[in-house]
């Protein structure tokens, strides 16, 4: 169908053009009968919403910069009957983002804590939270360029602004006392906003603490994190081999780490 180049235009102009893209079917619907008036115009008017909320959730997505674009739908709880189904299926309902809590997902290496976390990312983007993901050395290294440029005022204010801060790989190693007051400013700031994060560790929260120089700025910090948190043990066989293309049975995880 030719668009009369007046409505086009017009559309275009109340920013509504993306109801050019479904406005021929509709026409066909309303013309077999299928839509009144009121129909015809309701239909389109929440195709243009469904565009708009598709385009602002791939906005998000590409802003979040997930490692891999998964969902918790689609993960594999069969892979370990270890794994705690029903406590993550339970944080899925993201009732802990609405209240501003965190969430602490630990355990082995492989048993699919960062697919968990993603996908938790991901749930909360479709609601239509903004989200990031970093590594945490990515973090660390992010907030010491600031030291070095003088940007770390503003490099702060970016990773305090979304809803939801997933740091992958928490607690790998131990921390300078420059990185350890970095995290405490962070984790301070975004407490205050009543902003969440979701860490993924291979330690447990109680073996953090001595990974900090100064005893008194974990306590802060770790207090801050830990009892604000849901804390979810996941344990059991290595996740992420049983997802290798060609794979059907389950192999031996190699040597080098993997989260």
């Amino acid at each position: 169908m030719i668009v009369e180049p007046a409505l086009e235009q017009a559309l275009r102009t109340l920013k509504l053009s993306g109801m050019l893209q479904t406005l021929e079917a509709r026409l066909a619907q309303a013309r077999a009968g299928e839509l009144g008036h009121i129909d015809f115009l309701q239909v389109l008017c929440h195709d243009e919403i469904a565009r708009r909320e598709s385009q602002a959730i791939t906005r998000r997505l590409r802003r979040a910069q997930f490692d891999q674009q998964v969902t918790l739908e689609e993960f594999d709880y069969q892979a370990s009957p270890k794994l705690p189904a029903a406590q993550i299926r339970d944080l899925a309902a993201l009732r802990w983002l609405s209240a501003g809590e965190s969430v602490v997902l630990y355990g082995p290496v492989g048993v699919g804590k960062s697919h968990v976390a993603q996908g938790l990312g991901h749930l909360a983007i479709r609601q239509g939270a903004e989200v990031r993901f970093l590594k945490t050395s990515r973090l660390l290294a992010t907030l010491a360029g600031g030291h070095a440029d003088r940007s770390w005022d503003k490099r702060l204010r970016e990773l305090i602004r979304p809803a939801l801060l997933i740091l992958d790989d928490f607690a790998m190693r131990e921390l300078t006392a420059t990185q350890a007051d970095d995290l405490y400013e962070l984790v301070s700031e975004r407490a205050a906003n009543g902003a969440s994060m979701i860490l993924t560790s291979n330690r447990a929260p109680v073996d953090w603490y001595p990974l900090f120089p100064n005893p008194v700025v974990a306590e802060s910090l770790l207090d801050r994190l830990i009892n604000s948190s849901h804390q979810v043990f996941m344990n059991g066989p290595s996740y992420r081999p049983t997802k290798r293309p060609g794979t059907n049975q389950p192999q031996k995880p190699p040597k080098e780490a993997i989260r």
